[in-house]
């Protein structure tokens, strides 16, 4: 039952507008077509969104690793005077809509001149706060024998992060980085806000726009063919590091 909205958008991109629009509707169409596909690439500029969605999902996915584990491990390990209270008010911010914080985040970086800008897109979420909390969990269930033991052996914390920390939460670290990776790829609404034209946009902000003729006709099979190009990079990334991070879905306690 979870694969049947797939189906039916693999069915839907290979029928027939004709089919589609039919009442009533059936599962299987009259015959099978590839206008759709072709319909995409003439309404938009598929090439250039599709990079632009890879370089936001990777760019935002490295950057976050970097910095949340960052954070997360000073949270977890370096002893610092309000570290309770600093790591309580991150938690609160989880509670601001993100919608509540369009219109200021965009006058700032259409301030700087960075509005329509891949950079723009990416910046704001170099960092994120339930990427820190999830990895600060997980840092914290590594054996603190093993941050002594380094300790004595006149390791540095950043060696201890980098040689102890991050390997044996590599787990975690991939499940970050997956929930970034798909979350940014799917994203439509910041993408949209921050860009000006359709060779700027992502692929899903660009499907999101699509619309029919002057008789407002909805090219739904144009759109689910644009939808299922778009999945597919996903449906591929989760098969390579499906066990990995399903695993690490279930070993993200909440330790305190």
């Amino acid at each position: 039952m979870a694969a049947f909205p797939l189906l039916v958008v693999l069915i839907t991109a290979f029928s027939p507008q004709s089919d589609v629009l039919s009442w009533p509707p059936s599962l299987l169409p009259s015959s099978w077509t590839a206008e759709n596909f072709a319909g995409v690439f003439e309404r938009l500029p598929v090439w250039a969104e599709l990079r632009n969605t890879v370089v936001l999902s990777v760019s935002v996915t490295i950057l976050s690793l970097i910095l949340d584990s960052l954070v997360a491990y000073a949270l977890a390990f370096v002893p610092f005077r309000g570290r309770s209270v600093l790591f309580i008010i991150l938690i609160s911010t989880m509670m601001i809509p993100f919608q509540s914080l369009l219109v200021p985040l965009y006058k700032m970086l259409s301030s700087v001149g960075l509005v329509g800008t891949m950079i723009g897109m990416v910046l704001p979420r170099a960092a994120d706060v339930t990427g820190i909390f999830l990895l600060r969990q997980f840092f914290i269930q590594i054996p603190q024998d093993l941050h002594n033991a380094a300790r004595i052996d006149g390791a540095s914390e950043f060696r201890i992060y980098r040689s102890i920390v991050l390997p044996n939460a590599s787990a975690g670290l991939l499940t970050l980085g997956m929930f970034n990776f798909i979350g940014n790829w799917n994203d439509m609404l910041w993408p949209m806000v921050m860009t000006n034209s359709a060779e700027d946009r992502t692929l899903t902000a660009g499907l999101a726009l699509l619309n029919g003729s002057s008789l407002g006709v909805i090219p739904y099979g144009v759109t689910m063919a644009g939808s299922l190009i778009s999945v597919i990079p996903l449906v591929v990334v989760f098969a390579v590091v499906q066990r990995r991070f399903i695993e690490g879905v279930a070993t993200s306690g909440i330790k305190g």
